[in-house]
């Protein structure tokens, strides 16, 4: 994240963080070593978790774990709520009790901001400020710039981006990913987990073709081998190995075009692809709503429900990252060896 030098800077910055333009929401962002580290979003407090420090001590806990040096602070304050400014003064003595100070502290309201640290009336009149305009910041300039998509409008617009198309019920295609499922019990099982494994890079080639012009939507029986396949857990993980730094982006747009063609019943394991990818590429609210989906899929889906804790857990990206590399080459072996 580009460095950030102003209020309006911290504004325009926060839905590129979250992946979306928030409201009704408290949002915290780590700094450390004057560089934006983890930025973390939940819902307004309730009118009896004001006053209560326990509510504000789980975001802190993130930011201890961290190692953040330094806070940015975000109230979002819903229409009828007048508990803004106390809010915040709540969050700064949590965060002053870990000693981690805060470095600015907003408070937004019917569309006006104002810095609640700031005393020059001048610079932070008591009816606030008009929000800026996000697009031409040079914030926004920048994220584009390095190829990051202009946020979602809301979480609403965020979920839309993942659910299902058409194809996800049309019976043909149905069919024939319900065809490539691989049994646990099958006869040639590693056979049949070598042809998924291929068929995933396979895929991945067409979409290297795609992103040069060519159109993917003429490769529906891939996609479908792909989804079907994808049942397996060996098949699973090591389609979540076989990205890297260079291909990540060409992986994540594949795995969000499966999770929205995807039949009921083949979603939970794309879906929660698509949340490893998000995370990794730091869109961790993205990667909440791919495992919601997963999990509306398959509540026992193993793997969403370990990512759920890993993302809680305020694990970083990097160190998640690590963690599925140092796994693949055990996939690949069992897969392809023997």
């Amino acid at each position: 994240m580009t460095t950030l030098t102003s209020p309006h800077d911290l504004l325009a910055a926060i839905p590129f963080l979250i992946g979306y333009h928030p409201s009704d929401s408290l949002v915290i962002v780590s700094l450390k070593d004057d560089c934006v580290g983890m930025a973390m979003r939940v819902d307004y407090p309730a009118i009896d978790q004001v006053n209560s420090l326990d509510a504000y001590d789980a975001l802190i806990f993130h930011l201890v774990r961290e190692g953040a040096q330094g806070a940015l602070v975000v109230a979002y304050v819903p229409d009828g709520r007048t508990d803004g400014e106390e809010i915040l003064g709540n969050i700064s003595t949590a965060l002053s009790r870990v000693e981690i100070p805060t470095s600015e502290s907003l408070l937004i309201t019917k569309g006006r901001w104002r810095s609640v640290l700031c005393s020059d009336r001048e610079c932070c009149p008591c009816e606030g400020n008009e929000l800026p305009e996000i697009s031409t910041s040079r914030v926004a300039v920048e994220q584009v710039a390095e190829g990051r998509p202009m946020p979602y409008g809301n979480r609403e617009g965020m979920a839309d981006s993942i659910a299902s198309l058409p194809l996800s019920t049309d019976p043909e295609f149905v069919s024939e990913v319900a065809s490539a499922n691989i049994e646990p019990e099958a006869e040639d099982l590693q056979s049949a987990q070598r042809e998924g494994a291929l068929a995933v890079l396979d895929l991945a080639s067409r979409f290297i073709s795609s992103s040069l012009g060519r159109d993917i939507a003429g490769d529906q029986n891939l996609s479908a081998k792909v989804l079907g396949s994808l049942s397996d857990i060996q098949v699973r993980d090591f389609a979540l190995g076989s990205h890297d730094e260079t291909t990540i982006e060409l992986y994540w747009t594949m795995w969000r075009y499966l999770v929205r063609i995807a039949p009921t019943g083949f979603i939970a394991p794309v879906a929660s692809l698509l949340a490893a990818l998000s995370y990794e590429k730091g869109e961790g609210a993205l990667a909440q709503r791919c495992l919601d989906r997963a999990l509306a899929d398959d509540p026992s889906y193993s793997l969403a429900a370990l990512l759920r804790r890993v993302f809680s857990a305020g694990w970083p990206p990097e160190s998640f990252s690590a963690m599925r590399k140092d796994l693949h080459p055990k996939v690949c072996a069992g897969i392809f060896e023997g």
